[in-house]
């Protein structure tokens, strides 16, 4: 009988301080969304074997095949001096659309959880905060057409034994150069996924 008449078992602090858990996590939220539209600039240097190796190429045929590789990605040069240049128009992406959808609106219903917890006046209906969920998508989608520059710069060893990749701009752009044209990056080796 005393147990039910001091109410339900939890503190109102631990709830509030869970709130403030998620009113803190939500820029977070909104970091997440904003960085979607943007690219992640990054620069790497890649080692092919040169031509006086037995499996090395020339140097034409790695700018051949770079070249045909964003050309077949909609980029074109706008400069073939030292420093390669490439631009291109990047597109937003169907599933990056709905990827940021869903972590939007699991992160609106998670603070809609905590809502109904701290502030039962208005009940359930905090769960309408995920109604919200597709502007991050629309967000994303207005914002995510840019124009993308990837600069690539050949250096040949003096012995010819080796080339490096210097590649500067988009991270996407340039892991999936890595991936379809097999350039391993200077310094690392290189260890077959259990998925491979």
């Amino acid at each position: 009988m005393a147990a039910e008449e001091a109410g339900p078992g939890y503190s109102a602090a631990s709830y509030y301080t869970s709130l403030g858990l998620f009113v803190l996590a939500l820029p977070g939220l909104w970091s997440l969304i904003k960085r979607s539209a943007k690219s992640k600039i990054v620069r790497k240097t890649y080692v092919v074997p040169g031509p006086s190796q037995e499996s090395g190429k020339a140097p034409k045929q790695i700018a051949g095949e770079i070249s045909s590789f964003f050309t077949r990605n909609n980029f074109t040069i706008v400069d073939s001096g030292e420093v390669v240049r490439f631009e291109g128009l990047m597109v937003p992406s169907r599933g990056q659309a709905a990827f940021i959808i869903f972590c939007t609106f699991l992160s609106l219903a998670s603070a809609a959880l905590v809502l109904t917890i701290t502030v039962p006046v208005v009940g359930d209906k905090w769960y309408w905060l995920t109604a919200f969920s597709p502007l991050a998508g629309a967000y994303y989608w207005t914002n995510a057409s840019r124009k993308e520059e990837i600069q690539v710069k050949l250096v040949v060893a003096d012995d010819e034994s080796s080339t490096d990749v210097l590649v500067q701009g988009d991270d996407e752009q340039i892991e999936q150069l890595r991936r379809e044209l097999g350039f391993m990056e200077k310094g690392m080796v290189y260890v077959k996924g259990i998925l491979q």
